[in-house]
């Protein structure tokens, strides 16, 4: 029989404060399921009228899935967290774009009427398991010359995407950096972050019990000078640096997204609809391109401009990777749309996290800015992709009209 696709809409999120990796870092004693498993506990807790046998799926994503965060994670953290037996899981790996592709798979299974409510997020503990541990390349991959060598060190691409487009420069991309660490101060300040975030008890040999209760990577005050001394560790006399690129992080995220059927009849807040989305491949070699080409696909399926899109999460793996994006559609480097609040520049990027972290951001701006429709969250993929995800503000005076 003919179906009919119904709305998806997501419900809510939380992340735990992302942590620095490493032995001197807030989760070094801590393990990658159990920041999945807090943040589980608070969706339901923060949600009681969704009684916890309604969730169908639970979806997390990790990319390095061995240890503490393999073994089917999405199942195993279900039950953990005490979901019923009876909810399924499965784990999910699209490197950085992990929760990202979590969330618009469980949304397809929620649109084609398969399921009611799923669970979705991400996690990465990158000092217990370190970007890489344990794979094997297959050699013909560069034996083949099929990509150059690289393509398989991130930071080396985003040195790649300099050279190929020169107006993408050193100082813009610190320049962009220092807004984003002032970007996330103030926003801490004036209490837009923590609203997202779930307490974690922590304990470690050298600094003994403890709560994250704030991100640990930031570093307010920055300035173009500090900056600027920094050594460009990927290339002699090159351009990114640890000021102007993410960090190697900790942390997870989780979300609720539901039918909007099923969401008004439980009662569950709606904060913003699912419009369409697009991942697409682009030269492994200049990774950071891949949002263009994935947002261009995203919007001509959904026929939309990029005007339409009044507000942006970009993830900022690097900052070059974000002021291409910017710099192929005409968006100023400092637009009052993009990553309001600041980014992983500054807050952190725990790879398979951090697309929820982009999601929970933009809801609530959403709800801030009842004038903006749409909205977007975007980012750069390792071994040369990108993924797009369009939003719909339910607070705007034209929701839903042309559903």
């Amino acid at each position: 029989m003919p179906r009919s696709l119904r709305e998806v809409v997501f419900v809510d999120g939380v992340r735990t404060p992302f942590g620095k990796s490493g032995p001197k870092g807030i989760y070094f004693e801590t393990r990658a399921d159990d920041l999945v498993i807090k943040c589980i506990r608070e969706l339901l807790r923060r949600n009681p009228q969704l009684p916890p046998e309604k969730v169908e799926e639970v979806a997390i994503a990790a990319t390095t899935q061995i240890g503490d965060q393999g073994l089917t994670i999405g199942r195993t953290a279900a039950l953990l967290a005490g979901l019923p037996k009876t909810t399924p899981g499965y784990s999910i790996d699209r490197m950085c774009a992990g929760a990202m592709t979590a969330v618009t798979s469980t949304a397809g299974q929620i649109a084609f009427g398969a399921i009611d409510i799923a669970i979705a997020g991400g996690v990465e503990h990158m000092g217990r398991h370190p970007m890489g541990e344990g794979v094997d390349p297959n050699p013909r991959i560069v034996a083949e010359q099929l990509v150059d060598p690289s393509a398989l060190v991130m930071g080396k691409t985003a040195e790649n995407l300099h050279d190929r487009y020169p107006q993408l420069t050193k100082e813009r991309s610190d320049a962009y950096s220092v807004a984003s660490q002032d970007k996330l101060a103030a926003a801490y300040a004036d209490g837009k972050i923590q609203p997202d975030l779930v307490t974690v008890a922590t304990r470690s040999a050298e600094k003994g019990y403890g709560l994250a209760v704030a991100d640990e990577p930031p570093r307010p005050g920055t300035t173009l000078e500090d900056l600027g001394a920094l050594k460009t560790p990927f290339r002699s006399h090159g351009r990114v640096t640890a000021g102007n690129a993410a960090g190697i992080n900790d942390g997870a995220t989780a979300c609720v997204l539901a039918a909007e059927e099923t969401a008004r009849e439980l009662g569950l807040p709606i904060k913003m609809r699912l419009i369409e989305f697009a991942f697409v491949g682009v030269e492994p070699e200049v990774m950071g391109i891949g949002p263009v080409p994935a947002a261009e696909k995203a919007l001509a399926k959904a026929g939309l401009t990029i005007d339409d899109i009044g507000l942006f999460e970009l993830n900022e793996a690097f900052a070059v990777q974000v002021i291409a994006f910017l710099d192929h559609f005409g968006i100023p480097d400092d637009s009052p749309k993009v990553n309001l609040w600041g980014g992983a520049i500054a807050t952190g990027h725990p790879l398979a996290s951090s697309g929820v972290r982009l999601m929970n951001q933009l809801a609530a701006q959403f709800a801030e800015h009842p004038e903006v429709r749409y909205g977007m969250t975007a980012m750069c993929i390792g071994l040369g992709m990108g993924g797009a995800v369009i939003w719909e503000n339910p607070h705007h005076a034209d929701y839903g009209k042309d559903a």
